[in-house]
């Protein structure tokens, strides 16, 4: 059942990334606001992608991050993951990190991978938004 979670998480965020990067022919192309929800939209599905995989492989029992301010009284505590799982995905994937939480073993792996698609993904809605793909029109 893990593995298919997994997989499953992993395709949601491939398929966002697809849509990104390998956008459908539109015959206008202009800033728009359905351009930005686009952008929030993915954003959100790579953060809580990102986000639900650390969860996955820490409640596996690998150690994927490590939260220094973590409550005595939360340690192992479910929501209290999911938060920490989220949040290091979010300041991954918006910025360099706060260093409050660590990632550690796999999760540096995967913090790399997600710290480069949080650089890339602000270029692809560019070139999304204003280069017309059609090679026909370059004439």
């Amino acid at each position: 059942m893990w593995h298919i979670l997994f997989l499953g998480v992993l395709i949601c965020i491939i398929m966002a990334l697809r849509l990104l990067f390998f956008p459908a022919r539109f015959k206008y192309k202009e800033v728009s606001f359905e351009n930005f929800i686009f952008l929030g939209i993915t954003y959100i599905v790579i953060m809580i992608g990102f986000g639900i995989l650390y969860l996955l492989l820490d409640m596996r029992g690998l150690i994927v991050f490590y939260d220094v301010y973590q409550n005595v009284d939360s340690v192992g505590h479910f929501l209290s993951k999911l938060e920490t799982s989220i949040y290091l995905s979010a300041v991954t994937l918006f910025s360099v990190g706060f260093g409050d939480v660590i990632p550690v073993g796999i999760g540096r792996l995967l913090v790399i991978i997600e710290a480069l698609l949080g650089y890339t993904i602000p270029a692809a809605f560019v070139v999304r938004t204003f280069v017309d793909f059609d090679p026909s029109s370059r004439k």
